[in-house]
């Protein structure tokens, strides 16, 4: 099998790559040579955005399946996907859950009614973003199209910090302020399993969107900040507190404490999505100490100098940092501990 993977090198293209490559295929990587590609994979360079030859190094070579994990303006799928049509099998596009129009709801799925979006347009947001990727690569590839609509992406090389502030903040030990329910239940994929069934699904000929991510429950608040605080081994104690009490306090879920929203409608439509459809294509989930396990191994490989959290994007660059400030969540514990 040919895979040409238009990124390859940060997260989940990083992990489509290395899937390719561990399969035997032959493996080419998209992308501006900003990182390295992973060992085994072919670097073709460009820019997508670029306004004149931006994609040359793509305008010949044949290939059977094509991923695309674009963040951005619609109209570089809808260019890519046009230039490389005549010449690719199929084409996957990593998109997301956020495609899925207001108001959230608990159980939507692939059939439920999608945002607003165009193919041509630049970016506008991400759920427009993402929406118009699709109709992109839908308009090129019609039924060879296959929408992998991810949920919260988890694993080795995150490029947001979720998961690693919770490592990171295992570490520091300590009282840590826990976020109930604790038996709130949590639904994400590892960029691993996301990338395996991607190229399982298109290698089978599978098309149409799909909603990738683990099954509601997968675990739960508990259970995903033990085995967090269980991978580290420090002396951190879980100080579990009341939604209120966290809200009440002005911390910011999701942002500030990764990975928690109270219940609610955003954690219904977060983390209590209908899967079916992807696990009856095959999708397997593995389990969340595997996950943690890996991505604090791959934390403490970094080089000294690293980003604390393994995020690549410099500073300055606008994405903002996960975690709650160190003197916010101490306010937050003394008033939880003064309730006790």
């Amino acid at each position: 099998m040919r895979l040409l993977v238009l990124g390859g090198t940060e997260f989940v293209g990083r992990a489509l790559a290395e899937d390719g490559v561990a399969r035997g295929w032959d493996v080419t990587v998209f992308n501006r040579g900003t990182r390295p590609a992973p060992e085994g994979a072919e670097v073709a360079l460009g820019d997508r955005l670029a306004p004149e030859g931006g994609l040359a190094a793509l305008a010949e070579g044949e290939w059977d399946i094509v991923a695309d994990t674009w963040i951005g303006a619609p109209r570089a799928v809808r260019d890519t996907a046009r230039l490389l049509e005549p010449r690719v099998g199929r084409y996957v596009y990593v998109s997301s859950r956020s495609v899925y129009a207001p108001p959230p709801v608990a159980g939507m799925n692939e059939d439920s009614p999608t945002v607003d979006a165009s193919p041509d347009a630049d970016s506008v947001d991400y759920p427009a973003d993402k929406r118009g990727g699709e109709l992109a690569a839908l308009r090129e590839f019609g039924d060879r199209a296959l929408f992998a609509r991810a949920g919260i992406i988890l694993g080795p090389h995150e490029n947001i910090g979720r998961l690693p502030w919770w490592l990171r903040r295992m570490e520091r030990g300590g009282p840590v302020l826990a976020p109930g329910p604790r038996d709130l239940p949590m639904q994400w994929i590892d960029a691993r399993d996301l990338a395996a069934w991607c190229l399982d699904a298109a290698e089978h000929g599978l098309g149409g969107a799909h909603d990738t991510v683990s099954v509601s429950g997968h675990t739960t608040m508990e259970g995903f900040l033990e085995a967090c605080r269980a991978a580290v081994d420090s002396d951190a104690e879980l100080v579990w507190a009341d939604p209120r009490t966290v809200l009440a306090a002005g911390v910011d879920p999701f942002t500030e404490l990764p990975m928690w929203f109270p219940p609610g409608e955003v954690h219904d439509m977060l983390y209590r999505s209908d899967t079916g459809r992807a696990r009856a294509a095959g999708l397997r989930c593995r389990p969340v100490t595997e996950t943690v396990a890996d991505t604090l191994a791959w934390l403490r490989g970094l080089p000294a100098e690293a980003d604390p959290l393994g995020i690549p994007h410099p500073a300055g660059s606008g994405v903002r940092r996960p975690g709650v400030p160190a003197e916010k969540e101490e306010a937050v514990l003394r008033v939880v501990r003064g309730g006790e």
